[in-house]
């Protein structure tokens, strides 16, 4: 058994995934990977991380209702989440709304941009070290 901590990364951009696996590389971590919240559900019910990096606006199942089912589960409901939302700049093009945001329990958010992954990064050092 492994003593190193683990990532969940749960993303449908092949592009920020990758991104991000080379810069949580730093943390010397487990990471691993999902496209869509059904299958980021299945992982983290099957081998729960020590952290989850969460997109809101993916297909099949989207960041809200992920995170939602994420924390109501006994298993999983202590897992920290960060949530990577561009739904702030997009709210008017999608079904999403304030409320949806805000009923959310994720424990860190942080605007899903060009260059969010410093911001990411320095959410992830803070809750690793935690």
């Amino acid at each position: 058994m492994s003593d190193k901590k683990s990532i969940l990364l749960i993303d449908d951009d092949p592009e920020f995934v990758s991104l991000m696996q080379k810069k949580l590389k730093k943390f010397d971590c487990r990471i691993e990977t999902a496209y869509d919240g059904d299958e980021g559900l299945k992982k983290a019910r099957s081998n729960p991380p020590d952290l989850i990096i969460l997109d809101v606006m993916m297909p099949v199942k989207d960041g809200f209702q992920t995170c939602k089912e994420l924390k109501a589960d006994e298993n999983c409901s202590e897992i920290p989440v960060i949530l990577l939302t561009a739904v702030a700049d997009h709210i008017a093009d999608t079904s999403y709304t304030q409320h949806d945001a805000m009923s959310i329990e994720a424990d860190e958010y942080v605007p899903k941009g060009p260059d969010c992954s410093e911001q990411v990064i320095e959410c992830v050092q803070d809750f690793l070290e935690a």
